[in-house]
């Protein structure tokens, strides 16, 4: 059997490889090829290009590297279509693979994209490229699979596979004894009350975000003396914005600097305050209440707001369909409304103690072992060519 693959960037790489091993368990003389990264190459796949290529944020950035992208998805097209696949899979990077997965659909290949983009929450005329491009959506969330559901009349085959992090995050709590240990492995006092501080994985997140979280990390240590802070940075460029940031607006507040990490950072806190993203994800499957929010350029934000089309921005809110974590956005990320919301969990432990039963159940929902279901869909529709 053979399969034709494409993934962008480290994300994609991850869950590309996880379902090249799950469909290896079943198809052991599988034969895989594509864009991949190296997670995807050490469970066999042949690179035709690497994940890098991919790897392009920002409209101006895109364009940039528009003839070369355009190139690599004519080679992928020829290739594909003068050696066709049993099937063709694109992990997320829907600009890219849609129009690669169109083509290929159209010249008899079965094409499956894995991730839905997020036509749910706006940019809905999407949905009408996804329906002449893809045989089969596979995607991480369920009200993704309720929104295909929801308009029939465009027939995107759909189904749920649950989310990859739910699997690999156990459903239970670490014991106090497990949190002590990594306290002490981080140098924060065991008995100390902790803040995970998360402003983002990208220098422009920090950028808008950085010094609003630190001051709202001071003004929180200024009512509450015995707190402490821990957070992970994600590259050596957000680390070095973060620690002068700290240096110029809070130089004496007690923060460890992790290099990644983020689920040690997590787990060793007792809340968080994070940029919306998918390390609120990771907050709530390690279920740490959290404060969530967002800033971006006036018209980025304006853009958005007209045009989305769900009324909450971060995925805990998304996935229980109600207001159950705070957002704060734009004008509203300052120091004192974002301290005042983190306060507020240490003050009320019945809503801790609720949030943390709401995420329990919410992991149980996504924890569906993603590859192995996601395997499984594959080869049904190769098995219906």
């Amino acid at each position: 059997m053979r399969i034709g693959i494409v993934a962008g960037e480290a994300s994609g790489d991850l869950l590309g490889a996880g379902l090249i091993q799950a469909l290896r368990n079943r198809v052991p003389d599988l034969i895989v090829e594509g864009i991949a990264g190296p997670r995807m190459v050490e469970q066999g796949c042949k690179a035709l290009f690497p994940t890098e290529k991919l790897s392009v944020m920002g409209l101006v950035e895109v364009l940039g590297h528009y003839r070369e992208l355009r190139a690599i998805r004519a080679d992928l097209t020829r290739h594909f279509i003068t050696h066709p696949p049993d099937v063709f899979i694109g992990i997320d990077a829907p600009d890219f693979n849609l129009g690669l997965e169109r083509k290929l659909k159209q010249a008899g290949i079965p094409t499956v994209h894995y991730v839905s983009p997020s036509v749910w929450a706006w940019r809905r005329y999407r949905i009408r490229k996804i329906a002449h491009s893809v045989d089969l959506m596979l995607t991480l969330f369920p009200f993704e699979a309720a929104f295909y559901a929801s308009h029939p009349k465009y027939h995107v085959p759909v189904k749920f596979v649950g989310h990859p992090l739910a699997d690999t995050i156990a459903l239970d709590e670490e014991t106090r004894m497990q949190r002590a240990e990594l306290r002490k492995q981080l140098g924060i006092p065991v008995e100390a009350e902790v803040i995970a501080l998360l402003p983002g994985s990208r220098v422009s997140e920090l950028k808008y975000l950085a010094r609003s979280f630190i001051e709202a990390a001071n003004w929180c240590r200024e009512r509450r003396p015995g707190l402490y802070f821990v957070a992970p940075q994600a590259t050596p460029a957000t680390r070095r914005l973060f620690e002068e940031a700290v240096s110029a607006y809070a130089p004496d507040l007690p923060m460890i600097l992790l290099d990644g990490r983020t689920h040690e950072a997590l787990r060793a806190a007792d809340i968080a305050l994070i940029a919306s993203g998918t390390a609120t994800l990771e907050a709530l499957l390690l279920k740490r209440p959290m404060v969530v929010a967002y800033r971006l350029a006036w018209l980025t934000a304006w853009l958005v707001k007209h045009l989305l089309s769900v009324p909450y921005f971060s995925l805990p809110n998304l996935l229980a369909g109600r207001e159950l974590v705070q957002e704060l956005s734009q004008d509203q990320v300052t120091a004192q409304n974002l301290g005042r919301a983190l306060l507020d969990l240490f003050e009320n432990p019945q809503r801790v103690a609720h949030l943390r039963e709401t995420f329990t159940g919410i992991h149980r929902a996504l924890h569906k072992n993603a590859s192995m279901q996601a395997a499984e869909a594959v080869l049904e529709l190769a098995g219906k060519r």
